[in-house]
């Protein structure tokens, strides 16, 4: 009796999470200058949809579209345009992203950004990057002709870039969160950059988190979180991940 008492008052199965009835997201992982694996990646995503003409489609980008890798200036365009037909696009905000924005705003993050894969955005807009240690005027030199080069909607579309959204039972964020802290108050500090304590964390956020910047062989599915970084600028593997009701699936270009 007092066992049957106790699986009556026992806390519920936890629910699993869902995307809206009728929604269709994919989430795609860092792309880091892949314009190649970018195109195959959407091309992917393309067909995939064709069977889903009734369900409201939507392509989350995690963020890191530039850096590292050598095309960046074409995935700033690709992505700044139009986005797929019958699909809505939603960008995010990576760390890569704001540390462009700002050097193009203060020379003395140059150096950093550099180091970061800088020079590999630079020389994708015609710029020939100085060396990381470069003096300060070769650094302003480097910011002026970085900034006479890239094209004023590439501009507008890195200075709209969103910190994170919510869809369903998910919320989707380049790096992660700050466990304990309510997710409005999150700082974008956290949002783009934390790793260590949020990747260790097994506590309930309250929504799955979906998140890039940590690189993982393989997508990792965790209670709490989905990582989803493949490391596309070296392994060739760009990696989505596709959500309708609670189903999960993954997309990849390898």
């Amino acid at each position: 009796m007092f066992a049957f008492a106790r699986k009556l008052w026992s806390d519920p199965e936890p629910v699993v999470a869902a995307v809206p009835r009728g929604v269709r997201v994919y989430a795609v992982g860092d792309v880091h200058g892949r314009f190649d694996l970018l195109e195959q990646l959407l091309g992917q995503i393309e067909r995939d949809a064709e069977a889903a003409a009734d369900l409201v489609k939507y392509v989350v980008f995690l963020g890191d579209y530039v850096d590292r890798g050598p095309q960046s200036r074409l995935v700033i365009e690709r992505l700044a345009g139009p986005p797929l037909p019958g699909f809505g696009a939603i960008h995010l905000r990576g760390n890569h992203e704001a540390a462009m924005l700002d050097f193009l705003a203060d020379v003395q993050v140059g150096g950093a950004w550099i180091a970061y894969g800088g020079n590999a955005t630079m020389a994708s807009y015609g710029v020939v990057p100085p060396a990381e240690d470069a003096p300060p005027e070769f650094l302003e030199e480097a910011r002026q002709q970085l900034l006479a080069a890239l094209p004023d909607h590439h501009l507008a579309f890195l200075k709209r870039l969103r910190n994170c959204i919510a869809i369903g039972d998910y919320l989707f964020v380049h790096a992660g969160i700050k466990p304990g802290v309510p997710l409005d108050r999150q700082t974008e500090s956290d949002l783009l950059w934390i790793r260590r304590e949020f990747l260790h964390s097994t506590a309930d956020h309250g929504k799955v988190v979906v998140h890039g910047h940590t690189i993982a062989e393989q997508p990792e599915v965790r209670s709490n979180r989905i990582g989803i970084d493949t490391g596309a600028f070296a392994t060739n593997r760009l990696t989505a991940l596709v959500l309708e009701g609670t189903e999960r699936r993954f997309l990849c270009t390898v």
